[in-house]
């Protein structure tokens, strides 16, 4: 620990082979130099409105979405690029919805807080702090209510392979009527629920200790009679082999699993956010901690990672990013006469 109280960079083994392994790296980069362009292209007013960047916590979702299925449902918070793109949504989607175009994943009405593709069971992106939380409930309980295939809709019956619905939400959150209401039926209707908070330790703006009573987050959790686990969201590796475990018991006992995944955002909170609530030299400290080069680090030293083999992955998901750019540019707007589609319901409908 140091005056700030940065744990130490991840350290140890990478127990997967060189392919896994390799491809949590690429995850890592491809998140990370989409929303360095992100940023750019919002200093340019190519993208509008609030843009809420994942710089930092990548490991979280390329530990956690590579644990989940393809049936599982994923319901994030406005924080929610990475996400969407290791589920499955092709940056092409992304990027077109954060410049508004109807090529987007949203058809451009979302924009980038609200990223929805229901063919990968994405289900957003949430603009209200904590709103996410009683959508995956919901989710979870309409899986367990139509007997969804693999889900589990007796409690005393366990059969693996169902589906879960994984929950992204902020520390934050917690002090959302929202999350009490949501933990307490999914515990006391025993959902199939992973609730993963990724916890940054200042929300929006304000300090852990500044707007919670309770700051052993697990503990709070754990009130609702359900496991909990806490692991270090820096470190891509204990990120996967953490959720894999959780999920599994999600499916197995049909109950929901809390995680607390400690992370560190190094950007603001928001491209409006002057950041005035934390110190300059806190997130250098955290930066040491950067989940992308102390995982290259790690690959290198065991002997899984040429910087040959880095500078291409690099060059690849660069790459992948322009092509996003280009096709978002060369997308269209909405027509003006569409705009009213699906806002009110067509004169006739029954």
């Amino acid at each position: 620990m140091n005056a700030f109280q940065v744990p130490a960079p991840p350290t140890g083994p990478v127990p997967w082979d060189k392919a896994f392994a390799l491809a949590r790296l690429s995850d890592m980069l491809r998140i990370r130099r989409m929303e360095e362009k992100a940023a750019e292209l919002y200093g340019q007013q190519k993208i509008r409105g609030f843009l809420h960047l994942y710089i930092g916590e990548e490991a979280v979702a390329s530990g956690a979405l590579c644990a989940l299925r393809a049936g599982d449902n994923v319901v994030c918070t406005y924080r929610e690029h990475g996400h969407a793109l290791l589920r499955g949504v092709a940056m092409n989607a992304i990027m077109a919805e954060m410049y508004g175009k109807q090529e987007g994943c949203s058809r451009g009405r979302g924009g980038s807080m609200h990223l929805f593709d229901r063919a990968t069971h994405f289900y957003g992106g949430q603009g209200i702090v904590g709103g996410g939380l009683p959508l995956a409930t919901g989710l979870a309980l309409a899986d367990k209510m139509s007997k969804r295939p693999g889900a589990v809709s007796n409690p005393f019956e366990k059969r693996e392979g169902g589906p879960l619905t994984a929950c992204f939400f902020g520390e934050g959150a917690m002090a959302e009527g929202a999350f009490h209401e949501s933990m307490n039926l999914a515990a006391l209707w025993q959902l199939p629920v992973l609730f993963c908070c990724e916890n940054n330790l200042y929300a929006m703006g304000t300090a852990l200790a500044r707007s919670e009573s309770q700051t052993d987050l697990c503990r709070k959790a754990a009130s609702y009679g359900m496991t909990t686990e806490r692991v270090d969201g820096m470190d891509v590796v204990a990120v996967h082999e953490v959720v894999k475990r959780a999920a599994h018991q999600v499916r197995h006992d049909a109950r929901p699993v809390f995680m607390e995944l400690q992370t560190f955002r190094f950007r603001a909170h928001s491209m409006f956010d002057p950041e005035l609530y934390r110190d300059k030299q806190e997130v250098e400290a955290w930066k040491t901690r950067g989940p992308i080069h102390t995982y290259t680090a790690r690959l290198k030293s065991q002997g899984l990672l040429s910087e040959t083999e880095f500078l291409a992955l690099d060059a690849a998901a660069q790459a992948e990013v322009d092509a996003a750019v280009a096709f978002a540019e060369a997308g269209t707007w909405e027509p003006v006469e569409d705009l009213l589609r699906d806002v009110t319901t067509p004169q006739g409908a029954p």
